[in-house]
């Protein structure tokens, strides 16, 4: 059994959370066969945007629409990665085209990537050699509101404290 990485809970409003059904999760997709279907059901229009992703901590990839809420794409369980991502067309293959850790419910950290690329893997896409989009989060330590990083400034927008270099979003981790 391979070892998984660091599993993430949903930090995002409550209310959000609140709403979700266990049952109806995003789509899971765990072979090449189920994601040929899935695709096959998108039209032109979804297939112009990047999809909200989730990596159980199982292992699967699970999709949903673009706007869907991350916790609701996870049926409010944790994962071991979230954000967005975009697919292609490639010669006689789908790959990834864009992909990032993009998710203010999950705020997984840059190093989730590795769970990604195992799922892609197990399905069989092309895929890049990392998230396409890095966002770094951060909690700050001083008035515990979560930043997102910009260009390295490692300082709260809310307050003007350092914020720390390891990823410290969610406080029972």
């Amino acid at each position: 059994m391979s070892t998984r990485g660091r599993s993430y809970r949903y930090v995002g409003p409550v209310e959000l959370k609140a709403a979700v059904r266990p049952d109806n999760g995003g789509c899971p997709i765990g072979s090449a066969a189920e994601f040929g279907g899935w695709i096959a059901e998108r039209s032109a229009a979804e297939l112009a945007e990047p999809f909200t992703f989730v990596v159980g901590t199982d292992g699967v990839l699970r999709l949903a629409p673009r706007r869907s809420e991350h916790v609701a794409c996870a049926g409010g369980a944790l994962v071991l990665s979230a954000g967005e991502i975009g697919f292609v067309r490639e010669a006689d293959r789908w790959a990834v085209s864009e992909v990032s850790n993009q998710s203010t419910g999950y705020c997984p950290d840059v190093t989730s990537w590795l769970e990604v690329a195992r799922a892609l893997d197990e399905v069989g896409l092309g895929r890049p050699s990392g998230f396409t989009h890095e966002v770094v989060f951060r909690r700050c330590p001083d008035c515990q509101e979560c930043n997102i990083v910009r260009e390295d400034d490692f300082v709260c927008v809310f307050c003007g404290s350092d914020l720390p270099a390891a990823w410290n979003v969610d406080p029972a981790t």
